[in-house]
């Protein structure tokens, strides 16, 4: 990986999504490694947590539903979502940290690796925390928008016309709102590895130089989620859902139901690791396309800090160019 800094200023989505798939041949072992040991878990636990869910909302339609099928349902998804967010940081922080390696001609491995994460987990988990209070204010302005609309709506008869035009315009407005908060928790965790900042610093950084770079943000952010919704979509469809349910397809095969299962689940890590790949590599986009070029010998020295090669962090002036 030897990104310069014209070829950063000039990258398309297409050239990013290159730039990422080429990285692992880099250090195939470390990223063969990183995928098993951690991109696989949250794959997997992201398909197959509706395995176990499923039957129980099934439960819950009944009217004589017991109040212990709550309780385990909220059980699965509290038990999942600590799974779930856990191993995104964990797979985050290797990820970036491997990649950030490559670039500064740093030594590669597992091991390196593992090592990084301890330290870097934190820092992670702090920008996520401000991530997460921020996604709670906006699905509150959501939920009040919406009860205002339908509290100014007609009570009786059809929506009309205008209902609809100004629910669609809430919806696409809060959707795009969705999309740049996603692009800014991916920066602001690439920020949080890379450099000596992280919580509400970190997402001030990374809404700094995703200016000029959202468009292709947005993109690279819509295609993410609409590859892992599609193919949660077929994993429901052919696999949870029994055949007769509405939206199934109808595979009966229990055998066929694994076959398909096991290839959505590979086809998810694939995804999963291309998209922390690609974070990794916008954030070396945006800082070309601000002329903030990373000096290679003090990412060198930050990097190693995780390692405890060295304790002091470089300050963000000692770290660009400019």
């Amino acid at each position: 990986m030897d990104l310069q800094l014209e070829e950063l200023q000039s990258m398309s989505v297409v050239d990013v999504l290159r730039e990422s798939v080429a990285i692992p041949r880099g250090a195939p072992r470390a990223f063969a490694l990183i995928t098993l040991a951690l991109v696989f878990p949250l794959s997997f636990a992201v398909l197959a947590h509706t395995l176990f869910t499923h039957p129980i909302l099934l439960q819950l339609q009944k009217t004589d539903a017991p109040a212990s099928e709550w309780l385990l349902l909220l059980l699965y998804q509290f038990a999942y979502l600590l799974f779930l967010f856990t191993f995104s940081l964990l797979s985050t922080a290797a990820v970036v940290f491997t990649v950030a390696s490559l670039y500064a001609a740093k030594p590669v491995s597992f091991a390196s690796s593992l090592t990084a994460v301890r330290p870097i987990f934190p820092r992670l988990f702090r920008t996520f925390l401000w991530v997460a209070l921020v996604m709670l204010l906006y699905n509150l302005a959501f939920a009040l928008s919406i009860l205002i609309l339908l509290l100014l709506s007609p009570s009786a008869g059809p929506p009309s016309p205008l209902f609809l035009f100004f629910f669609a315009l809430v919806v696409f407005a809060f959707l795009a709102v969705h999309v740049y908060i996603s692009a800014l928790w991916h920066l602001a965790s690439v920020v949080s590895v890379l450099e000596p900042l992280y919580g509400l610093a970190a997402m001030a950084k990374s809404r700094e130089i995703l200016r000029g770079r959202a468009r292709m943000a947005a993109v690279l952010v819509i295609v993410y989620l609409g590859a892992c919704g599609f193919i949660g979509a077929l994993f429901r469809a052919i696999v949870v859902k029994g055949p007769y349910e509405e939206g199934s397809l109808g595979v009966t095969s229990i055998p066929i139901k694994v076959l398909i299962g096991g290839a959505l689940v590979a086809v998810l890590v694939v995804v999963n690791l291309v998209g922390l790949l690609v974070q990794s590599v916008f954030y070396y986009v945006c800082k070309g396309y601000h002329h903030q070029q990373i000096d290679k010998s003090a990412l060198y020295d930050h990097l190693g800090g995780y390692l405890g090669e060295y304790v002091p962090l470089k300050s963000s002036v000692q770290m660009e160019n400019f």
